[in-house]
């Protein structure tokens, strides 16, 4: 693997650079060989077609392919056995099949399942899954470890599933909502409007209001859809391809109020679970920590854990260096809990249960606003339609008593 480094050479002149190591710890020491002191240090993205042609595995896919792994070797077959009974299995599943294909063949020349995992081709896996595998392989742990990794995919996917499932009903009421209001505003406002037009009769500030909007839609609806698409695909790229963007975008995300807890819950939730994981199959801390920082999907998380891990390494317990390190401010429980289980040296059991802690709790509260999501967005629907019938219906009201 390949490693970036900031830092200062024993003169005291800043340095900045890269160094080829299989992990954060045989880097840092690399680095103090050569009298390297770095303020910084961490895993590089290096360049190759196989990283713009893999995909990353779809959860449900690797729930699947640990829990039948699981299954296989807890029976007595071998790894290879195992691989090519799920090959028949798969048959019809060509990307699923072509990934089977590709480890089975390297096992069958030799190699190991985690070598064989890091050399195809097909899919993109987590490193602290391919870490962890490679350390249960070495300790005759791979039954155990591979059906806790299949527990903890399949409760990812059944969350995601979840609200996926959740969304659907309220996307449709958004988009038929968005539908109907352009439609009336569009279309059938300025018909009412020619009415009123004939009569040279004052509006009302709020019929007004809808005129306006009708007309600006009506006459700039080709640069207002442009300009949505620009500004969508504008944001992906930037998100995407700009780092410090992801994390600008992803501190706002924390600082949302109900969102921001959320996605904290759920981050240091799956750190929590993977650490203690990865302590429990024999992994060293240190090591395990900085693989545990790679399973961050929030930026700003990763870049506060990333710069905490490196303390680690030096010797620091992971607490010390996040109450030290500049960043996000953690929840109190999660700092609490840490710090108690390194003076306990029970981080694995403890980090566990703050792991549960926080999948219950991030239940409970998505239950609370999915089931307030539908009625929110009805009264919104309402509210927008009632409007724009309030607009077209003064001016008549209005006309009818001055007739009279």
């Amino acid at each position: 693997m390949l490693f970036k480094y900031k830092g200062f050479n024993a003169t005291g002149e800043k340095v900045k650079g890269t160094i080829n190591a299989n992990s954060v710890e045989e880097a840092g020491a690399k680095l103090r060989a050569k009298n390297i002191y770095y303020e910084t240090l961490y895993e590089a993205k290096e360049f190759s077609l196989s990283n713009i042609t893999q995909k990353e595995i779809p959860i449900e896919v690797l729930a699947n392919f640990s829990k039948e792994l699981s299954s296989y070797i807890g029976s007595g077959m071998t790894i290879l056995t195992a691989i090519r009974l799920m090959e028949n299995q798969h048959a019809n599943e060509k990307k699923y099949l072509s990934f089977l294909n590709s480890i089975k063949t390297m096992i069958d020349e030799g190699k190991s399942i985690y070598q064989a995992l890091q050399s195809q081709s097909v899919y993109k896996l987590p490193e602290f899954y391919m870490q962890s595998l490679n350390v249960a392989a070495q300790g005759g742990k791979m039954e155990e470890v591979l059906k806790n990794m299949a527990d903890f995919f399949t409760a990812q996917y059944k969350i995601k599933k979840q609200v996926k499932g959740a969304m659907v009903y309220p996307t449709i009421i958004f988009t038929v909502a968005i539908a109907m209001t352009s439609f009336l505003i569009v279309f059938v406002v300025p018909k009412i409007t020619e009415i009123f037009e004939d009569t040279n009769q004052q509006l009302p500030p709020i019929t007004q209001f809808v005129l306006n909007i009708s007309d600006f839609l009506t006459n700039h609806y080709i640069s207002l859809i442009i300009s949505i698409i620009s500004i969508i695909i504008l944001y992906k790229v930037l998100y995407n391809k700009s780092k410090v963007f992801h994390i600008f975008i992803d501190g706002i995300k924390l600082k949302t109020p109900i969102l921001g807890t959320l996605i904290q819950n759920h981050e240091l939730g799956r750190f929590s679970y993977i650490l203690s994981l990865m302590l429990d199959s024999g992994v060293a801390y240190s090591q395990a920590v900085n693989l545990a920082v790679s399973s961050f999907g929030n930026y700003k998380l990763s870049s506060l854990f990333q710069k905490a891990s490196t303390k680690v390494v030096e010797g620091n317990k992971l607490s010390n260096a996040l109450h030290i390190t500049k960043g996000v401010a953690l929840k109190r429980n999660f700092m609490q809990s840490l710090a108690l289980g390194e003076e306990s040296s029970e981080v694995a059991t403890i980090l566990n249960n703050v792991s549960k802690l926080y999948a219950e709790e991030n239940d409970d509260k998505l239950k609370i606003l999915l089931s307030l999501l539908e009625p929110v967005m009805m009264l919104l629907i309402g509210t927008i339609v009632g409007v724009i019938v309030s607009a077209m219906l003064l001016p008549i009201f209005t006309m009818t008593q001055g007739l009279q």
